[in-house]
């Protein structure tokens, strides 16, 4: 569906509404997962400070052919906080929700964004036996650490001085092409900051997506976009480690495209992913 024009708030509300909501249990609380469509099942993780929204761009079109499930990673969106707070712990929570959403046997394709990437490891590392493939989105914890990004504190501000302040922080880690920073983008930005508590970047440059991959024999799928921020001006060298770690993996690099590559540049996302997952499709 062409999101263009449409108001955001009636872009996510349709969505929420068109989902099926499941809670299950977390450390301190409950673990929020949202589902979309029929078909073999696909978890995608969102990044740090995110939530199921990351993928605004991208449930319609795979919801076509796969049955879509998108957790609030824990202490992010509406999940709970897990105890420890480590990339392991986050993993076993969502291999539990899985089990109970889809049963102790079934097997499914997952991915994820960022520390999305590194949640979606932990996972498969722990059903690597269920898993039919596994897809990094422009995860930090492989290969150069590359430059930390500086953002903008927006807590304290209001108004349209904390609508600006969520544009330049899109603009130096998120989305590579000011023009593609819209009011959706914005909307999706401020209900995640909002919501965030976990504090994923020590997670996300940690060893647990390296060590999660070592025990991963699923086929493995990487998709960069080339103006990564995080990885600036080392998203090649993040390649040639995924490659070096794992020399069957099936990479594909979004030229132009920034770290969040799913939003920038959702059609080609859509189509490579598609690609990528129909060599694994029951």
């Amino acid at each position: 569906m062409d999101l263009v024009g449409e108001d955001p708030a009636s872009v996510l509300d349709r969505l929420e509404r068109a989902a099926q909501r499941v809670e299950t249990p977390g450390d301190d609380g409950t673990m929020v997962w949202h589902a979309w469509g029929q078909g073999p099942a696909l978890v995608l993780c969102h990044g740090g400070a995110g939530s199921w929204r990351h993928w605004v761009h991208n449930i319609d079109d795979l919801a076509r052919d796969y049955r879509v499930l998108l957790p609030d990673l824990p202490g992010l969106g509406d999940s709970a906080l897990p105890y420890p707070e480590t990339a392991e712990r986050v993993g076993e929570l969502l291999a539990r929700g899985v089990d109970i959403i889809l049963g102790p046997n079934a097997t499914y394709d997952v991915g994820g964004f960022s520390f999305g990437g590194t949640a979606a490891s932990c996972l498969a590392a722990l059903h690597r036996a269920r898993i039919r493939s596994l897809t990094i989105v422009g995860s930090s914890g492989v290969g150069p650490r590359g430059s930390r990004v500086e953002l903008l504190k927006v807590r304290h501000l209001m108004g349209e001085e904390r609508v600006e302040a969520h544009r330049v922080n899109l603009s130096r880690l998120m989305i590579a092409d000011v023009m593609k920073i819209d009011a959706l983008a914005l909307a999706v930005q401020e209900w995640n900051t909002r919501h965030a508590r976990l504090k994923t970047p020590m997670l996300s440059r940690g060893d647990a997506l390296v060590n999660a991959l070592g025990q991963v024999q699923a086929p493995l799928n990487g998709i960069w976009g080339e103006l990564d921020a995080p990885a600036n001006p080392r998203a090649r060298e993040r390649e040639a480690a995924l490659r070096e770690l794992r020399p069957d993996v099936n990479f594909h690099m979004v030229m132009g495209a920034g770290h969040w590559v799913a939003y920038e540049a959702p059609e080609e996302f859509n189509a490579t992913l598609r690609e990528m997952l129909r060599r694994t499709r029951p």
